[in-house]
């Protein structure tokens, strides 16, 4: 990063537009209420009305940005805190080289106040508050196909938020000044319900064949205005969640799954074409996972995932990883260890980063859009479903599992993957750490091969299609995270230090963050009504709703 601090304290730094200010989206002059969205719930009034079509398109465009927080001005603090020194790193996928508050801090378990509440205050105040925006200036009436997709926005950045903590405000919020929070069982099945109603009002507008008054593709930074894609990626998104209350919830979870996966819905996401990811446009805004990687050295290759990737003989890993540039690894892909004991930033900045040097087309910009779903993981999720039984996954696991591994190869340019998926030997290595041998661990105990069996039990068919579907939906830690939980899978190294105090299990792993000291701060009662809905103690190692301690079939 540009200069050293303190990032318990650090806050995080937006570039917006001065109309901003009205809605507390800020925290240069609204700081007071981007600290506190119960004494002005999502900032929103009935006089910040939307004047025209550009402030629509602004504030839609806002929503979007915000699921994954693109900052502007270059500046991505928030997403830092957010994700990069969280769940990317819970993922497997990265650990950063830099021992931020002198090596105690969220990666060896040290939970940090001032990074566990990012996720709920963007969520809030860019997601929530948007979107009352609009609800507030009719657009929902006026306009109800850009509210359909506004209510997918929606569902998808708040599915991460309720994923990293659990119970949230949701059903009132915007409506009342304290904000209760509501169980993660209903706040799954109100996404349900909205999914429902964004669905039914795509159709109905695409029937009607009456244009918008404006180019919709302006506002659109997914899809550029195409609204069949947008109805496949509804669905895409209603199996994802639905698969995760399989061990929880699974009468409900068969119920969306199918109905997600039924041709007369719309269908599903199927070609790379289609990946729903989110465009860098405007003056001042960068991918930000790979401004921390470029410019701050603030990320590199997990171990884990170089075990995989290596162990493998994956041909993703030079599309995902630069070679590193420590002189003394003679250019080989070397990761971290989640939870490594680390000196300083020096000792490990030259490991792998995301691949934006090697190769003739690097995979990774600061213009690369901010990908949230693939359609490879799209063929995982229906492998998963026809493994289960369910009706409509148009196919069988083993034909839905190889088509999962080449349309992954397919969006990196590849080539066939049947060489790959047929292979029955590899498995993946052990990880050695060349500046501290007590960072290093052997490989991961019982890992899958990458072939199909069909001999092999039910628990050994998922892992083969979740540790797929992890390779495949890299770089998005937050997706990667949730479904370890859920299922165990991949297999992850523990982390080497853990400075929990015993809260946090160093073998079962971290299972959220707990909820923002602000929030104890201004909205005691509700937090502590949250906690009985959570079910345990408010801290790193409390399971959600559908993380249940038990096998997957």
């Amino acid at each position: 990063m540009k200069t050293k601090f303190n990032i318990s304290i650090r806050k995080s730094r937006f570039r917006m537009m001065g109309a901003l200010c009205l809605a507390a989206l800020t925290i240069t002059s609204c700081k007071k209420n981007f600290e506190n969205i119960n004494t002005n719930p999502v900032g929103v009034s009935d006089k910040d009305l939307i004047a025209d079509y550009n402030d629509l398109k602004f504030f839609f465009q806002m929503e979007q940005r915000s699921i994954i927080n693109f900052s502007g001005g270059g500046d991505p603090n928030s997403y830092q805190v957010q994700q990069s020194l969280n769940a990317d790193n819970f993922s497997g996928y990265f650990m950063s080289p830099n021992p931020f508050n002198g090596g105690s801090n969220n990666l060896n378990y040290f939970m940090m106040q001032g990074w566990n509440g990012e996720a709920f205050k963007v969520g809030y105040l860019n997601i929530m508050a948007n979107v009352r925006k609009l609800k507030n200036n009719g657009i929902d009436q006026t306009y109800p196909s850009v509210w359909a997709v506004s209510q997918l926005i929606k569902v998808t950045a708040m599915s991460r938020v309720t994923d990293i903590y659990g119970p949230i405000p949701y059903s009132t919020v915007g409506l009342k000044v304290n904000n209760p929070y509501d169980s993660q069982k209903d706040i799954y099945y109100q996404f349900f319900t909205e999914l429902d109603d964004a669905q039914s009002k795509i159709n109905d507008f695409v029937k009607a064949g009456k244009p918008l008054p404006f180019a919709f593709s302006d506002f659109d930074l997914v899809y550029n205005g195409n609204l069949s894609t947008w109805l496949k990626y509804a669905n895409s998104l209603r199996l994802r969640l639905a698969l995760r209350l399989v061990k929880v919830d699974p009468a409900k979870a068969q119920l969306e799954g199918e109905k997600a996966m039924n041709p007369a819905n719309g269908g599903l996401l199927s070609t790379p074409a289609e990946n729903m990811a989110v465009k860098v446009l405007g003056v001042g805004f960068t991918n930000p996972l790979v401004f921390i990687s470029q410019d701050w050295g603030d990320t590199r290759m997990g171990a884990a995932i170089e075990s995989y990737l290596t162990g493998y003989a994956d041909p993703r890993l030079p599309k995902y990883f630069d070679k590193s540039t420590d002189t003394a690894l003679h250019g080989q892909y070397k990761g971290i260890r989640i939870g490594a004991v680390i000196s300083s930033k020096p000792d490990y900045v030259g490991f792998s980063g995301l691949n934006v040097s090697n190769g003739a087309s690097p995979t990774f910009s600061k213009s690369s859009p901010a990908q949230l779903m693939t359609a490879a993981e799209v063929y995982f999720l229906r492998a998963e479903a026809a493994l289960r039984g369910w009706a409509n996954a148009g196919g069988t696991p083993q034909s839905l599992y190889e088509s999962g591994i080449s349309t992954s190869f397919q969006q990196y340019g590849l080539g066939d993957a049947s060489t790959y998926y047929s292979n029955s030997t590899n498995v993946p290595a052990a990880y050695v750490d060349p500046k501290t041998a007590g960072n290093s661990a052997p490989a991961p105990a019982g890992a899958v091969t990458i072939k199909w069996d069909n001999a092999a039990t039910n628990e050994q068919k998922l892992e083969r299609i979740i540790t797929q579907k992890w390779l495949a939906i890299f770089p998005e830690g937050q997706e990667a995270w949730s479904e370890f939980r859920r299922t165990g899978y991949p297999r992850l190294f523990p982390v080497v230090q853990n400075n929990s105090g015993g809260t946090i299990s160093t073998d079962i792993q971290i299972r959220r963050l707990p909820f923002p000291q602000s929030e104890y701060n201004t909205n005691s009662t509700e937090v502590n009504k949250a906690i009985q809905l959570l079910g345990g103690p408010d801290n790193g190692g409390t399971r959600l709703w559908w993380d249940v301690a038990k096998g997957n079939f």
